[in-house]
């Protein structure tokens, strides 16, 4: 998938904005649309400059892509919500902040400054409301052209640009400018568009900026979760790989922050099951119906339990080794995918996920079916073809097999940690690794670990394997930080502080 999943802020208007930056990167985003506001990131507030390099820096370090939004409710007037607008009668003080919002982006690096037209004032007539807008937009692209930002119009659900034809023809009266382009909330298709998001992607195209992601309902302006709408959330998935787009795709429930964490892992977790279902289009591989994940349960129900599905899949692996290419697939959709220690390890970096183990328990049953030789083929095949879960799983079950399968194993160690993808970078370091990948390979994947984010705790016996040459390294990655003016990670600091 070439576009990165990010999650708004305005989700987390509970947390200050340091920790919901850090939950939302811990959750496994790779991006955020923050929006502008009294505790996140003023831009009015007298010290904006310093807390947004401060801001930008903590954006760095958690290699965070971001876009700028800015429908905060009552930053510009106290009394009034998203009020002035660009099509009221003094709309300056709403211009002024969005020449705000694009300077800040600049130095946050961000893709796009995201804005809306605003509810039309009953007094106020659609000719001379359409003149404002173009009249305000060329305001705003002046300051964007000076600071080569690019803008994203988002159709809004009321508002006086409330369609995306309304947006596109907007562009084509200003002249189709290259840095006017569009921000589509998906949902908003739901809700008003004639057609599905989809449809509404392909239209845009290489006209996007920034893509929101939410479920409504047909007619009802309501931000809901995943499933709870009308929403064909992998067909939208699979539109955005069709048509190219390589920015910011981040869900917005501006109303969940009473339990953020919880509703952005759920909404993660969606996402992810959403990317598994094949549509026709883009990277989606998979054909079967996804089906809810199981609650988060506790691991022993995996280990110990007689789960009927799991129970027959090992049973048919044993009596049809060959059924494993099929089974190992599926058995996210019917055992779930919640991580085994929710509360200790939201994303399953250091324990795994329940369907980890579950295939691991698939692949210890093929072991005691297969000769080395095949199976060492099959788990190359497994995890060639198989998706980032699947991939975990056959990491995950190395330690599980024969020593004759060790050189394959290593290979997948290898490729794994190439990867960026930070759960497949700690699955790939446990015991089989801890055991087997050579001194300076192994010294590598820690500085990976440390370089995207994964917890030292996932490396299997990293307190027995660091030797004076990693204390080395880890030491000179931690004075390059420091002299870049960034922090260093915690772990670093530990295990620097523990060998001393």
């Amino acid at each position: 998938m070439t576009f990165h999943l990010g999650y708004g802020t305005n989700g987390f208007a509970n947390h200050r904005l340091d920790d919901a930056l850090r939950v939302i990167a811990d959750l496994g985003y790779t991006a955020v649309a923050l929006t502008l506001d009294h505790d996140h990131l003023d831009p009015y507030a007298d010290d904006v400059a310093h807390k947004t390099d401060h801001v930008a820096n903590l954006l760095d370090r958690l290699a965070l892509r971001s876009v700028v939004e800015t429908g905060a409710r009552y930053l510009l007037d106290p009394t009034r919500k998203h009020y002035p607008t660009l099509v009221c009668d003094e709309p300056d003080r709403r211009i002024d902040f969005l020449n705000r919002a694009v300077r800040i982006a600049k130095e946050l690096g961000a893709d796009c400054v995201s804005f809306w037209s605003g509810i039309k004032p009953t007094s106020v007539d659609d000719r001379t409301a359409w003149r404002r807008m173009l009249d305000g937009i060329t305001r705003v692209l002046d300051e964007a052209e000076v600071h080569d930002v690019p803008l994203g119009l988002e159709p809004e659900p009321g508002m006086f640009v409330q369609h995306l034809s309304d947006a596109l023809r907007l562009r084509e009266e200003l002249g189709a400018p290259r840095l006017f382009g569009i921000t589509l909330d998906v949902g908003h298709c739901v809700a008003v568009e004639p057609v599905d998001a989809a449809t509404c992607i392909r239209r845009a195209a290489d006209l996007l900026v920034n893509v929101q992601l939410d479920d409504m309902r047909t007619g009802v302006h309501e931000h809901l979760e995943f499933g709870e709408g009308e929403l064909d959330l992998p067909a939208t998935l699979a539109a955005l790989s069709e048509v190219g787009y390589t920015g910011v795709a981040a869900v917005e429930l501006p109303r969940h922050s009473h339990a953020a964490p919880v509703v952005a892992a759920r909404a993660f977790a969606a996402l992810g099951e959403a990317r598994g279902v094949n549509h026709g289009h883009g990277t989606a591989v998979r054909s079967e119906p996804v089906v809810g994940a199981a609650p988060a349960p506790d691991s022993e129900w995996v280990r110990d339990v007689d789960h009927p599905w799991l129970v027959e899949a090992e049973q048919k692996v044993r009596r049809e080794p060959a059924s494993i290419a099929s089974l190992f697939p599926a058995v996210g959709r019917k055992v779930g995918r919640a991580p085994l220690r929710p509360e200790t390890d939201p994303q399953g970096l250091i324990h795994g996920t329940v369907d980890d183990l579950a295939r691991v328990r698939l692949l210890a049953v093929l072991a005691e079916v297969l000769e080395p030789a095949l199976l060492a083929a099959e788990i190359a095949q497994l995890y060639r073809y198989g998706d980032d879960a699947e991939r975990r799983g056959v990491l995950r079950g190395l330690a599980a097999l024969p020593d004759e399968t060790v050189p394959t194993g290593l290979e997948l160690v290898r490729d794994a940690l190439r990867a960026n993808d930070i759960r497949l970078v700690a699955a790939a370091m446990g015991e089989f690794t801890a055991r087997h990948l050579d001194d300076h390979s192994w010294r590598h994947g820690v500085l990976k670990c440390l370089f995207v984010g994964v917890p030292l705790a996932a490396v299997s016996d990293v307190d027995k394997r660091a030797d004076e040459e990693l204390l080395r390294m880890v030491g000179d990655y931690a004075e390059e930080r420091k002299a870049a003016g960034r922090e260093v990670p915690v772990d670093a600091v530990t295990l620097l502080e523990a060998r001393a």
